[in-house]
């Protein structure tokens, strides 16, 4: 029986997909119980050849990835759905700690806290900063129950880079959600920062649209949006403000990219 769809949206990451996909067969769930869906966006290497020694159910389609998630959805069967990356792998206890942890405690959605992974200094940097959204505002879920994500319709299609948090609060408003302890790899691989300025500024394009969506004066707008939380509370509420301390050399560098991803949005605004 199929308990759990993990689905991977892709497009040339043959660089990535086999460790993904490695981490999947590597989980101690039983892997009878889970199937694997690839979602390719017309990918012109080897992206499709490596992902068929793992799985046969691999489709193309597009144009973004809030449409491949929901094509995946809909031809999923599980009863929980994983969303992934390509570049993301799981630690082996992942779906085995999602799953009972949604039936023992009743819940419809997990979070997942995630390592960045990669190479250079300010991958470490960017790992620090990554530890702080747990659970926030900033994060997303990414274990859903199947049936919940078809009731509210999935990914919400007009959005590109937003549709993590537009999903997570539509999620939020209809049930219980949690936190596991297990953790998701996000391989960043060699940081530059215009590599990275230009993925934010990408999908900064379409904060406009889902700022509109739900209101410039919502309160999570505010947070994700606003000064206040994204540049203080977030990484000073709940004795967080600790981190800061202990890592003054991480933080000073953490706030420089922070700087520079809000001056990237204040240009795209």
């Amino acid at each position: 029986m199929i308990e759990v769809s993990v689905i991977i949206t892709t497009k040339n990451e043959a660089a990535n997909i086999r460790d993904c996909l490695n981490s999947i067969k590597a989980q101690s769930f039983p892997r009878e119980n889970i199937e694997v869906i690839i979602v390719d966006n017309n990918s012109v290497d080897e992206t499709r050849k490596i992902a068929q020694v793992f799985t046969d159910k691999i489709f193309d389609h597009g144009p973004e990835r809030s449409a491949q998630r929901n094509f995946g959805v809909n031809r999923a069967i599980g009863e929980y759905i994983l969303y992934l990356d390509a570049d993301m792998a799981l630690s082996p206890m992942v779906i085995s700690e999602c799953v009972d942890k949604c039936r023992r405690e009743n819940l419809i959605a997990l979070y997942i806290p995630e390592q960045i992974v990669g190479k250079g200094f300010w991958i470490k940097v960017r790992n620090f900063e990554r530890s702080f959204y747990n659970a926030t505002v900033i994060d997303c879920v990414r274990f859903v129950r199947r049936d919940n994500i078809l009731s509210i319709s999935g990914f919400d299609e007009s959005l590109t880079g937003p549709e993590d948090w537009d999903l997570d609060r539509k999620i939020r408003e209809s049930g219980k959600v949690g936190i596991i302890n297990s953790s998701i790899n996000h391989n960043e691989g060699v940081f530059t920062l215009r590599k990275y300025l230009s993925k934010k500024s990408y999908y900064a394009a379409n904060f406009r649209r889902y700022i509109n969506k739900w209101g410039k004066d919502d309160p999570v707008i505010r947070k994700q949006f606003g000064l206040s939380y994204r540049y203080f509370g977030v990484f000073t509420e709940n004795g967080k403000w600790l981190k800061l301390i202990f890592h003054p050399f991480l933080t000073i560098r953490m706030f420089f990219l922070r700087l520079s991803v809000g001056a990237v949005f204040l240009i795209k605004k």
